[in-house]
């Protein structure tokens, strides 16, 4: 692997930002290459929006707020998730964001999800 394939695809946020339609929400950027061990995305909520609060039951994520505000729900604590706020997110914590009246933008990091396994039911 070289040098330059080792670092990926680059994003400038604010580029990124400016031109994504203004609708669209949801992952705006996302981390690729096939021997990459981490994944990361660039999140836009639309301003009320939310992320219903659910449990990930084996990765730590790290939360980067980048634009606008929110709130991150984490183990049924409020936290503020605004532009420079880094959060981790342990694994097997609730947890869930909404956005506040401007939206909110923000980056998420986590070791590569395994492939699909069978578990038992809980």
């Amino acid at each position: 692997m070289t040098d330059a394939e080792a670092l990926g695809e680059g994003v400038v946020l604010d580029a990124l930002l400016r031109e994504a339609d203004a609708d669209r929400a949801g992952a705006l950027w996302r981390l690729t290459g096939a021997e990459r061990q981490l994944d990361a995305n660039v999140v836009r909520l639309r301003p009320g929006a939310s992320v219903a609060e659910h449990v990930e039951p084996d990765l730590d994520v790290l939360l980067l707020g980048l634009a606008g505000q929110g709130t991150l729900r984490c183990g049924g604590v409020a936290h503020a998730l605004e532009p420079g706020v880094l959060r981790l997110v342990p694994h097997g914590a609730a947890r869930g964001v909404s956005a506040g009246p401007e939206g909110a933008v923000y980056l998420t990091v986590h070791r590569r999800r395994p492939g699909m396994t069978v578990r038992p039911r809980p």
